[in-house]
C-alpha cells in the first residue's frame, strides 16, 4: 500500500494538537485498515493534557487519540472474513488502550487500524457522520450491561422476547444512555430512565417505558414507584451525580442490587463503600474491556449489523457536524467542553 496518511498528533502531555504526517500501517492478523470518513469526539478526548497521567498513565507520546470511526475498508489482514475492501463500516479504535497503545490505532487520522471483531458493516442508508456517533458509547453501554463483572444482562437480539424485568438507565439522553436504552430494549427488558424534561420525547423514541426528571428532588421516590413490582435486572449510572440516587433506588426495589457506573474510578470507589452498607454492589465501567472477551463480537458482529440494517437499533444521538478535516477536531473538543445535550459532535475527513 502507498497511501499517504496524516494524523492529528498529541506531541506530549499538556501540549496542543498538531496535524502532521503519519505512517500507513498495514493490516496484521485479524485487523482491518479503514479510510476514515468521519470521527466523533468524547469527553476522554477532551481532558486537559496533564490529566492524562491519571486517566491514561501508560499512553506513549507522540499519540494519536480518538475512538469513534466510520469509513471504508481499504485493506484486510490474514484471518479477516467479515468485511472486504470497499465495505462501509463503523468501528471502535483502541489506540489509547493499555494493551494496544499505538498511534496506528487512534481514530484521529485518515487511515486507521481496527480489530475485525470491533467493527460493523453499515447499511447504505446510514451516513458516515451519523454512524460515527456510536462506537465508544455503544461499547461503554454494552460493557456495563452485559459483561459478567457488571450487570450480566441477557444479550440483545433483533427479535428479543419481552422479559418480566426492568433496567434502570440514569442519564438516558447522553450518548452512552442512548445506546443503553436501545440495547436493553433489544434484550427484552422494560426500561425506566431519567433525563431532562426537554429530552423526554427523545428518550421515549429510543424505547424507554417510563421517564423521570433527573433533577427532580423526588426522583428516587418517583423511580421506585415507576419500577413498581417489576424486579430490577440491573442499573446503569451515567453522568455526574448519578451514583447516589441509583444506589438508593437499587436498595429500595426488588431484584438485582448491581449498579454499573460510567463515572471516574475515584467516584466509583467512594460510591461502592456507601453502597455496600445498603446491600448494593457498584462496579466501574471501562469501555474498552469488551474487546478482550465475548461481549465485543457479540455486539459488533452478532447483533449490530442486522440491527442497524433492520432499524431495530439506530445510531443515536443525532450527529452535529462541527467541520471538515483533522484541523477541525480541536474546535469540536472545545465545543464538547462547553457541554452538549442529546447530540454528538462529529468531524468529517
Amino acid at each position: 500500500m502507498t497511501e499517504q496518511n496524516s494524523a492529528l498528533w498529541l506531541p506530549k502531555r499538556g501540549t496542543r494538537f498538531e496535524v502532521g504526517p503519519a505512517a500507513y500501517t498495514p493490516a496484521a492478523q485479524g485487523e482491518v485498515v479503514v479510510r476514515v470518513r468521519a470521527v466523533a469526539v468524547n469527553p476522554v478526548d477532551a481532558i486537559p493534557g496533564l490529566a492524562y497521567r491519571l486517566v491514561l498513565p501508560w499512553l506513549t507520546f507522540p499519540a494519536v487519540i480518538g475512538s469513534d470511526v466510520a469509513g471504508e475498508v481499504v485493506e484486510t489482514g490474514p484471518g479477516v472474513t467479515r468485511v472486504k475492501p470497499g465495505d462501509r463500516v463503523l468501528g471502535h479504535a483502541f489506540g489509547v488502550e493499555k494493551s494496544q497503545n499505538r498511534a496506528a490505532e487512534g481514530a484521529f487520522q485518515h487511515y486507521v487500524v481496527l480489530m475485525q471483531h470491533m467493527l460493523s458493516p453499515l447499511p447504505d442508508t446510514l451516513p458516515f457522520e451519523q454512524a460515527a456517533v456510536l462506537p465508544l458509547t455503544l461499547s461503554t453501554a454494552a460493557t456495563g450491561m452485559f459483561q459478567k463483572d457488571h450487570l450480566a444482562l441477557a444479550l440483545p437480539t433483533v427479535s428479543a422476547a419481552d422479559r418480566s424485568e426492568t433496567v434502570l438507565v440514569w442519564g438516558a439522553s447522553t450518548s452512552v444512555g442512548s445506546s443503553a436504552v436501545q440495547l436493553a430494549r433489544n434484550a427484552g427488558y422494560r426500561v425506566v430512565a431519567t433525563a431532562s424534561p426537554r429530552n423526554f420525547d427523545y428518550v421515549r423514541s429510543l424505547g424507554a417505558a417510563e421517564i423521570v426528571d433527573r433533577n427532580s428532588s423526588t426522583a428516587v421516590a418517583e423511580l421506585v414507584e415507576r419500577i413498581g413490582e417489576s424486579p430490577l435486572a440491573g442499573t446503569l449510572a451515567i453522568g455526574n451525580g448519578s451514583l447516589k440516587p441509583t444506589i438508593a433506588v437499587a436498595a429500595r426495589t426488588t431484584g438485582s442490587k448491581r449498579v454499573a457506573s460510567a463515572m471516574p474510578s475515584l467516584f466509583v470507589r467512594m460510591g461502592a463503600r456507601r453502597a455496600s452498607r445498603l446491600g448494593v454492589t457498584v462496579s466501574g465501567i471501562w469501555g474498552g474491556t469488551l474487546k478482550d472477551n465475548e461481549i465485543g463480537p457479540a455486539i459488533y458482529a452478532d447483533f449490530l449489523p442486522a440491527a442497524l440494517a433492520s432499524g431495530v437499533f439506530r445510531a443515536a444521538p443525532d450527529a452535529s457536524v462541527v467541520g471538515h478535516g483533522l484541523d477541525a477536531i480541536p474546535e469540536a473538543l472545545r465545543q464538547l467542553k462547553q457541554g452538549v445535550s442529546a447530540k454528538k459532535l462529529v468531524v468529517t475527513l
